[in-house]
């Protein structure tokens, strides 16, 4: 497993981590707890130290199966990171989305912080969070004062490193201006691009470490997706125009084309998604979802460099698909 610095916040992170949306169940069509905890246990066991969670995955539930998946395990090897600033407990900040009887805000208030952060460490079962992320951006919050309470939380050590995820390069600035960032956790894989106009480079030279999310499009870039697969209820992908057969078709076609860097290093379409995306310079981590052990079984050989001639090759090819 390839290790990496977490901005200056000095943790070592895999280049592989964890992501648990899926497991939350919602928008994924359910759960199964047993499976989910034992996906995350395999990837313990295999080096991948870190498990990326959020509150609202779930409602709270993702974040209890990732304390229970931890239990047991040296707290200083596992490297926890959870979210802020989707809440339900308020009416505060601004209304992001409504499902079921949840109307969930996007708060970054100094006071929901607090509250937030009691109830993750309650539910992961930990003293501390070593990464927290402000998940999306509230623009009834100024920065500074979101900053201001995430350093106070860093200095009673409630927290470790501080994050955010979906925010812009000005929104950078901001956080950067009113304190310390170790990360940003963007959309980003072979498709999802737009981070490499500015926020990437923007990031590398501030030493902000990239966890990408999405590193395999929903599973679209594993090359194993059926286009006459059928999506259940409630998940998300049921309605994704990105899923038609006729897409799914269209990007197995594109995947066909990485043949021969599959061969050169004998990986799997999956593996060798994973190992563009944490191949490309500053991205230090690929978030890739996992719902089942044999899932997690087989991400960890993707955790290899591609020369950088292989990688201008790939390139070409996608540009010439996106065309």
């Amino acid at each position: 497993m390839l290790y990496r610095a977490l901005g200056n916040s000095g943790i070592q992170v895999s280049a592989i981590g964890l992501g648990t949306w899926a497991i939350g169940g919602t928008w994924w069509g359910g759960t199964d707890e047993a499976d989910s905890i034992a996906a995350l246990r395999r990837g313990l066991d295999l080096g991948i130290n870190l498990i990326d969670t959020a509150p609202v995955y779930g409602f709270g539930l993702s974040e209890e199966l990732v304390g229970k998946a931890i239990k047991g395990y040296d707290r200083d090897k596992v490297v926890v990171a959870t979210k802020v600033g989707l809440a339900w407990h308020t009416t505060e900040g601004q209304l992001f989305f409504e499902m079921g009887d949840k109307r969930v805000y996007r708060c970054l208030r100094p006071a929901s912080i607090r509250h937030e952060v009691e109830q993750s460490l309650r539910r992961l079962g930990v003293d501390y969070i070593d990464l927290y992320q402000t998940h999306w951006q509230d623009s009834t919050t100024p920065i500074a004062d979101t900053m201001g309470a995430l350093m106070e939380l860093k200095a009673e050590g409630k927290i470790r490193a501080i994050g955010v995820s979906n925010a812009s390069v000005a929104q950078l600035r901001e956080y950067l201006a009113a304190g310390e960032l170790d990360s940003n956790q963007p959309l980003y894989n072979m498709l999802d691009r737009g981070l490499e106009a500015e926020a990437l480079p923007f990031c590398r030279e501030h030493a902000i470490s990239i966890l990408s999310y999405s590193s395999l499009a929903l599973g679209l870039l594993t090359g194993t997706m059926d286009p006459g697969r059928q999506f259940g209820e409630g998940d998300q992908r049921r309605r994704n125009p990105r899923f038609t057969p006729e897409n799914i078709a269209r990007m197995n076609g594109l995947l066909e084309q990485f043949a021969p860097f599959r061969a050169q290093y004998g990986l799997d379409q999956t593996q060798l998604t994973i190992a563009w995306t944490i191949s490309r310079p500053g991205v230090t981590c690929a978030l890739v979802g996992v719902r089942h052990a044999r899932q997690t079984e087989a991400l960890a050989p993707g955790a290899v460099e591609i020369a950088a001639a292989d990688l201008a090759a790939m390139d070409a090819i996608i540009a010439g698909f996106a065309a």
